[in-house]
């Protein structure tokens, strides 16, 4: 097992940004893609971007592509998603999720909620 440990949730007003965190507790980091997915209410699990921890190759779905930006810091170990020009329907819950490869993915983090909201 290897625990992922989020943060960087919370509530904001459309057209604002939040930055979320991903850091796999007890394992570098290099070993891992690391992805982040989102669940709303009512909608299916939704796989938003991915970055290989090796190179730093990134993917994003159309539904971010432009506003949401992932990064990685290997010296703190970490996985960063920056969340621009926030939309209300990125309200969900976000999870970060860690695997051999970009299309497998055996951990996941707890999940931070992200609510956009007026």
């Amino acid at each position: 097992q290897v625990p992922l440990v989020e943060s960087g949730g919370g509530l904001v007003q459309p057209g604002g940004s939040l930055r979320l965190s991903c850091a796999p507790s007890g394992s570098s980091l290099l070993y891992y893609a690391i992805g982040w997915f989102r669940h709303a209410p009512g909608k299916e699990r939704e796989g938003i971007s991915c970055i290989h921890s090796r190179d730093g190759s990134s993917y994003y779905a159309d539904s971010v592509k432009g506003r949401f930006t992932i990064s990685r810091d290997l010296a703190k170990n970490a996985v960063y998603l920056q969340m621009n020009s926030l939309k209300i329907e990125d309200t969900a819950v976000y999870y970060c999720a860690a695997g051999p490869t970009l299309y497998e993915y055996r951990y996941w983090g707890q999940g931070t909620q992200v609510a956009v909201s007026s």
